[in-house]
């Protein structure tokens, strides 16, 4: 079909051979958001084992996989432990020949002898190493291991949130909880009941459904998690939950209708009122007094109590609008910072800021992200609104008169159009390069700087004022998130890669975490959890990288045989050339149908599915615009899936298409919950490595938390073109990058943000050497199958006949040019094939059944083993034991053609593999990580001395301030060696009645301050032998509207009574997890003389300007 293919559309292909065509882009979301060529080294690849480039001063080294057998540079003999017969083996008998279990199978079938290329030592093609334990990262606790992608559909976790005891989670169906004190516990599900995805998850609770939270708050004070969600509602939950026995899942309490549009982020502002951002730029504000008055009401009353906070809301957006101008922007609210040091409040949009008095409320300034201030009515930016895919675009002939082209000119046109399309959003792409500017997150840190981080990987340091003071880059991938605490500041990429620094943002450390963008990190229990976007959770040591590490790195290795577990089953491989025909149901039963019966995986590859230059220029087309596959590929589909009744016994996991090529993958049913993450890619090899006709198309998935890729590839044609064949297979091999499936991607529903999405993509367009290892050179087993096209040589055709006839095939390898290559080591370099014991596989006379089928026509093109498999696997020597450091060892035990089938020019080949593979249980890991954590003299003696904070004093614990009066406390580190970082929050208000009778304290939201009394700084750094004034200051005061005849509403309430709130200083070190902790009783005494006010105001003293419409306290 080559050749017929060559000789038909030569003079099609001739007319564009000297196009302008730029090489094509092969994935669905490769197109739609490619990146200029001159960031191509900031680029990263997005898939389920991401590995950027890392800078040479991260720490040490980096994992290129999210499971635990990672790439080491070093041996350790901890973690090179043998497999002995205490690892416990599990089997499933259904996949199993005859029933029998275990390795017995094997005797059964002679496992095939094997020829190995050579080139496999060093390079890319070199097996990737692995390790029961990442020797230079680390040590984390698996609170979720990663799940898979499939079982998340509707449950992504958006975003995290810690306490001391508690870890807190927002989902797209609500929220969930793990009680830290569990962490170390064996997965048993949600409240006992296993759910897929989260069978090795530590035990967790969690809500009824919700519409998706898309922001979380906790509220210590309180004990409550207020989160934010896509229904434009606020939501409470009670921290201690109490569950019955017939139920795990809890309600929530409190809930409003805050907008109409979702809840983008939310804030507690150090006075205890929640604040929230909104699309458009809106801004609301909930006072905490009419919060805590609808808390306070009863379940009944919960209508009663949501339309009090409704009603109590506070627009900032109309407040600062005069006569329908406003300067801040109109930009979606996306993010919004606490600064208690000030007790300010800054709202980041993409890239504006807004900085508002949280007291007051009052708007202070609106700056961009340069820094500079605007004052400006802002118009929804250009970059915001939809612009229109350029593949959309309709392009109309200037002159309805024209005559139409005939079909050759037209599929040159579609092929020229696709090709120049690819160029222009490539190059198009780079022209935005305000969204390489984005603000993606902001944190404060100790010493009251704001940090936040861009698109590009940029961290820009700004005072508390908002002036810009600093850029810092150290990677360059985008900043998803920042966590902070003491003198340390933690950064997560969207490459899952996660930063320690300290806090003027010198690097310090940094290692991969996740194999997907870390999405979140919060503070709690003397963890730094990490979200990724697949749902997976680490909690990493607050005093990580250090000795802790170390311990746990070699007491989990000697730990290897009890987390180890074993599966075995088998995966059958196909690989045909149809030559545009359609097979019978008989000739797909015979090629799979009978091979298909104890297989747990079935992997089809398919060349030449359609053809033509009118077919492959609609195809070009379509990869353009994201569009993939056929109706004819989905007839094959559904007739292979007949064939291997997928009804029953498998389930069709996903497939691919590029042009005429076409992989799919079937998995049997009981195996599929332990399948999953499935990506997908194309490489195309034909003219200028645009068209598809020549290429490859390939598949990614997790089995057992292994990686396996099958790669189905058709090679350049004719006898002559050996080199073609191997710059081809080369071409595939470091180029292809695997994606999300098209009708899988759902980056939203992770809560990804753009930063993110657009790095990922843009890596998907390019992989050079330079780049970093190919995504084929990290995956545990890659299975390479296809018409290869490689034909025999030095032989004439009816020599070559003589000896099949007499089936001399030992004689016929010697002159297989693939088999020559190999030994050469300039193709397929370190990969394995079962020695050939079957008949060429091409070419034959279609319908003509036996070897007299071989062609006999004018040409006699030589026969030839055109349609090969070939496989690597983890060893790096024949013979090597499964292991968690080899975790994947296979063989063949069948390779054949079937030669009774005749539908098309080529015979179908299909190949038997049976798999060992070595996996981690993550619930027993996880237990012998918390019994290391527990029970570990050195490391309990680590923890404690870190944990230590430095010695302070303040220099009082009781504060009186009358109406309007100043006072400050001193706040001395004592400690000559270590810094000490403080913050002031405010335990709870109460009333002093006469007698000297108090009522009971009642904390605001998130401990903040009443509205009377302002603390200034709140939170800071104090240097060695260094001393601090913070300044406590009454600010309470009524207007004019407030009285009636002269004399305040609230004459006889409660707020004309002393007031007393008990200010706790908490203090800690530079990284300790413990906190020392100083209370100051502050209390607010009214005047001893009660004085009536009347309208004259001829009884007070007057500290009023003239203007003025207000009368202070003291007054009265």
């Amino acid at each position: 079909m080559d050749d017929c293919f060559e000789d038909e559309d030569r003079d099609v292909l001739a007319t564009i051979a000297n196009a302008p065509l730029h090489r094509a882009v092969h994935c669905y979301s490769q197109q739609l958001r490619a990146v200029s060529s001159s960031n191509k080294r900031n680029q990263m690849r997005k898939h389920s084992l991401d590995e950027d480039r890392i800078s040479k001063n991260i720490y040490r080294c980096y994992d290129f996989s999210d499971d635990d057998f990672y790439p080491y540079s070093e041996s350790s003999s901890a973690a090179s432990t043998i497999f002995s017969s205490e690892i416990s083996h599990r089997y499933d008998n259904s996949l199993s020949i005859g029933g029998i279990d275990g390795d017995a199978n094997i005797d059964q079938w002679e496992m095939l002898p094997e020829f190995m290329a050579n080139g496999s030592g060093t390079g890319i093609f070199k097996a990737p190493s692995r390790a029961a334990v990442h020797p230079n990262r680390p040590s984390a606790l698996e609170l979720r291991p990663h799940p898979l992608r499939e079982t998340q559909v509707g449950k992504f976790l958006r975003t995290i949130g810690c306490t001391d005891s508690q870890l807190w989670a927002g989902l797209e169906c609500g929220v969930r909880f793990w009680n830290i004190r569990d962490a170390y516990e064996m997965g048993n599900g949600l409240g006992g009941r296993v759910r897929r995805g989260d069978e090795d998850a530590a035990p967790f609770y969690e809500s009824w459904n919700t519409s998706p939270a898309m922001c979380l708050v906790v509220d210590e004070g309180n004990g409550l998690v207020w989160t934010g969600h896509k229904d434009g509602k606020i939501r409470s939950w009670k921290m201690d939950q109490t569950f019955s026995e017939d139920s795990a899942f809890f309600k929530e309490g409190l809930t409003w209708q805050a907008h109409r549009c979702p809840v983008l982020s939310m804030i507690m502002s150090s006075y205890g009122d929640i604040w929230a951002g909104f699309e458009g730029g809106v801004i609301k504000i909930w006072p905490w007094d009419a919060i805590e008055k609808s808390l306070s009401l009863s379940p009944e009353e919960k209508h009663m109590a949501a339309l009090l906070v409704e009603r109590s809301s506070i627009d900032l957006r109309s407040q600062v609008t005069v006569n329908g101008i406003c300067n801040i922007t109109s930009s979606d609210v996306k993010l919004m910072l606490t600064d208690c040091s000030r007790s300010r409040v800054w709202c980041a949009a993409s890239v504006s800021f807004s900085l508002w008095d949280a007291r007051t409320k009052e708007l202070v300034k609106v700056f961009n992200i340069d820094g500079q201030i605007e004052n400006r009515i802002d118009m929804p930016a250009a970059q915001d609104q939809p612009v229109e895919d350029e593949g959309k675009v309709k392009f109309v002939s200037s002159s309805k008169k024209e005559k139409s082209p005939g079909f050759l000119q037209r599929s040159r046109n579609a092929i020229i159009g696709a090709a120049d399309a690819v160029r222009r959003a490539t190059r198009g792409a780079g022209t935005f390069n305000e969204d390489n500017k984005k603000t993606e997150a902001i944190v404060t840190t100790a010493d009251g700087i704001i940090w936040s981080g861009c698109s590009n990987g940029l961290l820009v340091k700004w005072d508390g004022n908002g002036n810009r003071l600093q850029d810092v880059n150290h990677h360059p991938c985008s900043v998803l998130c920042f966590c902070t605490q003491g003198s340390h500041m933690w950064v997560g990429y969207a490459s899952g890669v996660i930063q320690l620094l300290d806090l003027d943002g010198n690097l310090i450390a940094g290692w991969v975490a996740h194999n997907s963008p870390v999405v979140k990190l919060a503070i709690g229990a003397g963890y730094v959890f990490s979200l990724a976007t697949h749902g997976g959770i680490r909690g990493w040591n607050l005093s990580s990288p250090g000795p802790v590490d170390n311990i746990l790195r070699s007491e989990l290795a000697a730990k290897e045989l009890l987390y180890t577990r074993q599966e075995n089953f088998k995966i059958l491989v196909g690989t045909w050339n149809v030559g545009q025909e359609k097979a019978s149901p008989e000739s797909l039963r015979s090629w799979l149908g009978s091979a298909a019966s104890d297989v747990g995986i079935v992997v089809v590859g398919l060349q030449e599915v359609e053809m033509g230059a009118g077919f492959l220029a609609m195809s070009v087309a379509k990869e353009t615009v994201g569009l993939e596959g056929s109706a004819i590929g989905q007839w094959w589909q559904d007739a292979i899936g007949k064939a291997i009744d997928e009804v029953s016994s498998f389930e069709r996991v996903g497939s691919r298409q590029l042009a005429g090529l076409l992989i799919s993958i079937w998995v049997r049913k009981n195996l599929r919950t332990h399948v999953g993450d499935l990506d997908v890619a194309a490489v195309a090899c034909g003219l200028g490595r645009t068209i598809g006709n020549k290429g490859g198309v390939g598949l990614r998935l997790r089995v057992h938390d292994r990686i396996m890729c099958f790669v189905n590839c058709h090679l350049a044609a004719h006898l002559e073109a050996v080199n073609r064949r191997n710059a081809d297979f080369d071409h595939i091999y470091r180029t292809m990058v695997f994606t999300r499936q098209s009708n899988l991607l759902n980056v939203a529903a992770a809560g990804v943000s753009s930063g993110s999405q657009v790095l990922r993509a843009a890596n998907a367009v390019s992989a050079s050497p330079e780049e970093g290892r190919p995504d084929l050179s990290e995956a545990d087993m890659v299975i390479f199958l296809g018409d290869f096209n490689y034909r025999l040589f030095g032989i004439s055709y009816d020599e070559a006949r003589d000896f099949v006839s007499q089936r001399s095939f030992d004689w016929l390898r010697e002159k297989d040019q693939l088999r020559e290559e190999m030994k050469a080591g300039k193709v397929f370099q370190g990969m394995r094939e079962a020695i050939i014991r079957f008949p060429p596989t091409y070419k034959f006379e279609r319908h003509k059944p036996g070897l007299g089928g071989y062609d006999s026509g004018e040409k006699k093109r030589i026969p030839a083993w055109c349609d090969r498999i070939i496989y690597r696997d983890n060893r790096s020597a024949p013979v090597s034991n499964c292991s968690l450091e080899c975790p994947i060892v296979s063989s063949i035990m069948q390779y054949e053609a079937c030669m009774d089938v005749t539908d098309s020019d080529h015979k179908p080949v299909r190949c038997k593999f049976y798999v060992r593979l070595s996996c981690v249980d993550r619930s027993v890991r996880r237990q012998e990580y918390g019994k290391i954590i527990k029970t570990n003299d050195q490391i309990n003696a680590l923890l404690q001395k870190l944990s230590d904070s430095p010695e302070t004093m303040v220099n009082t614990d009781s504060i009186i301030l009358q109406n309007q009066e100043i006072s400050s406390l001193q706040i001395t580190n004592k400690c000559r060696t270590d810094m000490a970082a403080f913050q002031i929050i405010c335990e709870g208000q109460s009333t002093l009645y006469d007698g000297g009778e108090t009522s009971n304290p009642r904390p605001r939201g998130s401990f903040g301050f009443p509205n009377w009394l302002e603390v200034t700084p709140a939170a800071g750094i104090i240097k060695p032998d260094q001393v601090v004034e913070v300044t406590v200051r009454h600010t309470g005061m009524h207007t004019l509207g407030d009285l009636v005849d002269g004399i305040p509403q609230n004459w006889c309430s409660e707020d004309t009574r002393d007031k007393q709130v008990i200010l706790a200083v908490i203090v800690r070190g530079s990284s300790s997890t413990e906190r020392r902790i100083h209370r100051v009783r502050v209390r607010h005494c009214y005047s001893m003389k009660t004085i009536r006010i009347d309208s004259r105001t001829d009884g007070c003293s007057s500290r009023k300007g003239p203007n003025s419409n207000s009368i202070h306290c003291s007054e009265i």
